[in-house]
């Protein structure tokens, strides 16, 4: 790793740690199946070893490591198969919160929507992933969270923070051909049809929309494998 890399003290150090571990996963850096031994890494990053058992276990979460057996943790490879499977219960799911939503939301909500999807293209417009996925995660949970089932909307979160890994490789996939406009159509057009107050138009753009992030998360780990 980069020495450049090492922390500065900080409140969130833990997210410090994790964004430095992430970045040298994504990079290749760090390969699959590669162990993230604490005691190395902290040395490495030049930190505690509580951040960075943090840092980890976030990871793990996230999908970006796994635990391996008298390995400790490791880093995780992407699967097809997973990757179709977390998708089409985030179809079901989601399209369902898209409707509900559409159905309830209110004038507060469709403008949180419309700001939320400027800080997005912002966010496009710098290159920064995490922040983009942040700031989409945040407009879609302010139509999901005005259907007014708190469990639907836990529920897509959770598998937001399993399918992470995925999303990011979707993401930079995207990001890396500017004429792509794939990370912000949908959901530009999303807001305009939640506005319009036509909930079966909204669902069918996020079925799209997830079908679009299907083809391009694919495409990408197709294109690693070669």
């Amino acid at each position: 790793m980069d020495t450049s890399k090492r922390l500065e003290p900080a409140a969130s150090m833990a997210d410090r740690v994790y964004a430095v571990l992430h970045e040298s996963i994504m990079s290749g850096e760090f390969p699959v199946g590669y162990r993230l031994r604490i005691r190395d890494l902290a040395a490495l990053v030049g930190t505690s070893e509580m951040p960075v058992r943090e840092a980890i276990r976030r990871l793990e979460e996230a999908g970006f490591a796994e635990r391996a057996p008298h390995r400790g943790s490791v880093v995780k490879g992407l699967d097809l198969a997973e990757l179709v499977h977390a998708y089409d219960v985030r179809l079901l799911l989601e399209v369902e919160a898209t409707r509900l939503g559409a159905e309830r939301i209110d004038k507060a909500g469709i403008t949180a929507m419309r700001e939320g999807l400027v800080s997005m293209r912002q966010a496009i417009a710098d290159g920064q992933v995490m922040d983009y996925l942040d700031r989409d995660e945040a407009v879609l949970g302010v139509l999901y969270e005005a259907s007014g089932n708190p469990v639907l909307v836990d529920t897509v979160r959770s598998l937001w923070g399993q399918c992470r890994a995925y999303k990011t490789v979707g993401a930079r996939f995207a990001l890396d051909r500017p004429q792509d406009d794939a990370l912000w159509r949908h959901q530009a057009r999303l807001v305009e049809t939640v506005e319009a107050g036509d909930a079966e138009g909204a669902a069918a753009v996020t079925r799209e929309s997830l079908a679009s992030a299907i083809d391009r998360i694919e495409a990408q780990l197709r294109e690693q494998k070669k």
